[in-house]
């Protein structure tokens, strides 16, 4: 399994790691700062520079099935790096920092949303949830003023550790209805705004809904009987 530098520290840019595996679809090394597609959140892009002065721009990182390896896809044309060989790995640091920014943007809109997650996607510029939910008479601007109210705020954003059994007696936590966070490996993670929003979360955030910005709610979407999609944007 490749080392997850980024679940205990989001705003780690580099590393030092080591080449374990190459195969057709990327790059494995014993240990990473890029973030692997999941959740919502893109995959990480940036580059891996070698002892020899190669540089192998990264594409994108995405998870090898069921086996918690994370492979880092190169770019076409990109040099090739050999196994046992030392690498420094660096994030587009500006691209993950609006990810963090949005995906925290999101957990916002789930405190100020009553209604299971039916789906989301998170942008740099724009992302979004799904919410389970009959009423078509959403109010944009109580949203973005219940959202800003919390950026303002200021809280703060923490990660912890649960253990499967303690999720399962716990269900309520659990706010996504068609994707299940993570189980089987003992423990879960969880993303813990102060006083605002706790969930099992695996992707990468700010240290304090300040660090956000101010969220603008964008169009808010009819997708079916049930299902209304908000979109929202950083209004820099």
């Amino acid at each position: 399994m490749t080392e997850e530098i980024f679940r205990d520290n989001a705003y780690a840019k580099t590393c030092e790691a080591t080449v374990t595996q190459v195969n057709e679809f990327g790059i494995q090394l014993d240990r990473t700062v890029f973030y692997a597609a999941g959740g919502g959140q893109p995959g990480d892009t940036g580059v891996l520079r070698s002892a020899n002065g190669a540089e192998v721009v990264i594409a994108d990182t995405i998870h090898e099935m069921g086996t918690g390896v994370h492979l880092h896809v190169p770019a076409e044309g990109a040099p090739t790096l050999t196994v046992g060989e030392a690498v420094t790995a660096e994030i587009d640091w500006d691209r993950r920092y609006a990810h963090m920014r949005m995906h925290s943007g999101l957990h916002l809109l789930c405190a100020v949303i009553e209604g299971g997650v039916t789906g989301g996607s998170i942008g740099a510029e724009k992302s979004r949830l799904d919410f389970d939910l009959p009423d078509t008479g959403l109010d944009k601007e109580q949203i973005t003023a219940d959202l800003n109210r919390l950026v303002d705020g200021d809280h703060a954003m923490s990660m912890r550790w649960i253990t499967d059994d303690e999720l399962a007696a716990n269900p309520d936590m659990v706010r996504t209805m068609s994707v299940k966070p993570p189980m089987g490996s003992g423990r879960v993670r969880l993303i813990d705004i102060t006083d605002v929003d706790l969930q099992p979360c695996g992707g990468t955030h700010v240290g304090r809904t300040g660090e956000i910005g101010k969220l603008r709610v964008g169009k808010i979407e009819n997708k079916g009987r049930h299902n209304r999609r908000i979109n929202i944007h950083i209004d820099e």
